[in-house]
């Protein structure tokens, strides 16, 4: 793989005037993330099992939705006077650049057993301070 440094508009001249072609000039990056969060639908499926329905426009990859549906999961559990939140599991679809994700997630007032454990406050913290909406 070829891997080409940004060049600035006077080597790309000097480059131009010695014959040597393939000179592309810095310019702004072109591949923003600029993600569209386009809402949160929640469902409490049974006592402390909730669902998360999220959909956004965007997204770099899955993970990005992923996050976005934990953002939820943070916020609604500190709603509900928990501190923490287990993921279950997500579905995620993409189709014509819109992203929806089903994700499952338990909340609980002390820290679940489990790999994949969030603490409520903490990324609700980060979401906030990442303009990532909640519920």
């Amino acid at each position: 793989m070829l891997h080409r440094a940004p060049i600035s508009l006077s080597v790309c001249a000097l480059i131009a005037t010695g014959g040597v072609a393939g000179c592309e000039p810095a310019g702004p990056e072109t591949n923003r993330f600029a993600p569209d969060y386009r809402g949160v639908e929640t469902q409490l499926l049974d006592g402390d099992l909730v669902n998360f329905h999220v959909v956004m426009a965007g997204a770099r990859a899955t993970s990005d939705v992923d996050r976005y549906a934990a953002c939820a999961a943070a916020q609604y559990a500190l709603i509900r006077g928990y501190g923490f939140a287990r993921h279950l599991r997500t579905n995620i679809v993409e189709e014509g650049g819109i992203w929806r994700g089903d994700a499952v997630y338990t909340i609980s007032p002390a820290l679940p057993r489990g790999l994949k454990t969030i603490d409520a406050e903490v990324v609700a913290a980060d979401c906030a301070e990442n303009g990532i909406p909640m519920v």
